[in-house]
């Protein structure tokens, strides 16, 4: 059963760019909160102030909206829940700190970062799973108040209770059980007095109203601790959803060889927002097809119930093959403006739609659109050894019947090249190749009955002179 509204959220710490695996995980909450016709939430999580950076604040924004990730609550759209930034929200925190205080539920811990690596390497080597020994809970009023008295500044730790079983649904990965013994107590607040991200991760979801929190499964091990926290408060829990993480080859974590790329590098290269949420949309959730879908589709048919355990292995040649349907789907306005100032400058306005429908089967990135704009509105044409060859092995007369059928046909390329086949007594590859590598200088390319009348008859003529009585 879901509530009534369903409410998700992209929490992201601005210590940097988005990547891959941050998108994704905005993309399915997005794509869950449409789906149900919900609320998809942005908040900020920037506690740690030595890290965030308000310049990655307005890039992850810039991205988000880019892929068209559009939020309808939170940062710089407001809403009954805010703020919206973790480091605006201190009060908040201090208030369900004092209320942990009043209960007993936490005690501050003085132990410093060398005492406890030491414990942790001694209960690695012992087998154990290495957690907190409680050597704080322990201390008497008198021996903390000796600590303070030192100007030891400590953590605050939340007591975890002994002898039970933390047990909840994960909507990915089904019944999950955790055992409290196994857990120790955990830092709430460091030192410095900054809270920690397992204590405003949980306190946000809840005061938000975040009904589904759907992150990477490198945070399951957080959650029991997330709902002890919500439990001690009174405050009520999420679902969660803890989806695969994106992996290179066999499986290995994901690196930037693989595509561990940010999303605003990726803009840059010349890939299309489409592209990269169709791309996205597919790994680690199963679509059954590989239909191109805009951001509606892809929430319409968005299920919870689809999203996989398996590893979601990043694939470069998806990711190409995404780009081009999005090239393919995308309209000719945006086609132009995505193909740069570069072709811009080269391709006449009053025939950018005729080049990019002309070119559109034959580019993958900007400088592909950049290459055909100057094959074909540039005079300069170079041939490599293979075209010349081509060329040169045509009839001797084969380019003389072509300027002929040029001022007879003008720039209809279908009947220019039978009036140029009965002339010549040649026909298919023997007619189509020297005069596609004539005109364009390349082997293989756009429709010839597209690109002719781009050239022109003038650039035509020009170039099929070239070759007239040359062997």
């Amino acid at each position: 059963m879901h509530p009534a509204v369903v409410k998700s959220r992209f929490a992201p710490s601005p210590t940097g760019s988005i990547h891959l695996g941050n998108a994704r995980t905005a993309l399915f909450n997005l794509l869950l909160a449409r789906h149900h016709d919900g609320v998809f939430l942005l908040r900020f999580e920037d506690t740690d102030a030595s890290r965030s950076r308000e310049a990655f604040i307005h890039a992850i924004q810039v991205d988000l909206r880019w892929l068209g990730l559009e939020w309808q609550e939170g940062e710089g759209e407001g809403g009954e829940y805010g703020p919206y930034r973790q480091s605006q929200r201190n009060d908040i925190y201090q208030a369900y700190f004092t209320r942990l205080e009043r209960a007993g539920l936490v005690y501050p811990c003085f132990c410093n970062s060398e005492e406890l690596a030491v414990s942790r390497k001694a209960q690695l080597n012992a087998g154990q799973p290495p957690r907190y020994s409680g050597k704080c809970a322990r201390l008497s009023m008198d021996e903390r108040q000796k600590w303070l008295s030192r100007g030891v500044k400590p953590a605050l730790r939340f007591r975890v209770p002994r002898g039970r079983s933390v047990e909840f649904k994960d909507l990915v990965r089904g019944l999950q059980y955790f055992k409290t013994d196994e857990i120790g107590d955990f830092i709430i607040r460091r030192a410095d007095g900054a809270p920690a991200f397992f204590f405003t991760n949980a306190v946000d979801d809840a005061l938000m109203k975040v009904s589904h929190v759907v992150r990477g499964e490198d945070h399951l091990t957080n959650t029991p601790r997330q709902l002890l926290l919500l439990e001690a408060l009174e405050l009520p829990r999420p679902q969660y959803a803890h989806i695969s993480l994106i992996t290179g080859e066999g499986n290995s974590p994901l690196s930037k060889r693989h595509g561990s790329l940010s999303v605003a590098s990726l803009r840059e290269a010349g890939f299309l927002a489409s592209a990269i949420i169709n791309f996205l949309a597919r790994m680690g959730h199963y679509y059954g097809h590989d239909d191109f879908l805009d951001l509606q589709q892809l929430a319409e048919q968005f299920d919870i119930d689809k999203l996989s355990r398996a590893p979601a292995a990043y694939d470069d040649s998806r990711l190409l093959y995404w780009q081009r349907e999005a090239i393919r789907h995308a309209d000719s306005g945006e086609l132009w403006s995505w193909a740069g100032s570069g072709v811009h400058d080269i391709v006449p306005e009053s025939r950018a739609e005729s080049f990019i429908e002309a070119v559109r089967d034959n580019i993958l990135m900007p400088e592909d659109a950049l290459d055909w704009a100057q094959i074909i509105f540039k005079n300069e044409l170079e041939l490599d050894s293979e075209g010349i060859a081509i060329v040169q092995g045509a009839d001797g007369d084969f380019f003389r019947f072509a300027l002929e059928a040029l001022v007879l046909h003008g720039t209809d390329f279908k009947a220019l090249a039978s009036e140029i086949g009965q002339r010549s007594a040649v026909k298919g590859k023997a007619l189509f190749m020297p005069l596609r590598v004539a005109l364009t200088g390349r082997r293989y390319g756009p429709e010839m009955g597209r690109l002719l009348p781009l050239l022109g008859t003038e650039r035509a003529r020009c170039r099929l002179e070239k070759w007239v009585n040359t062997r």
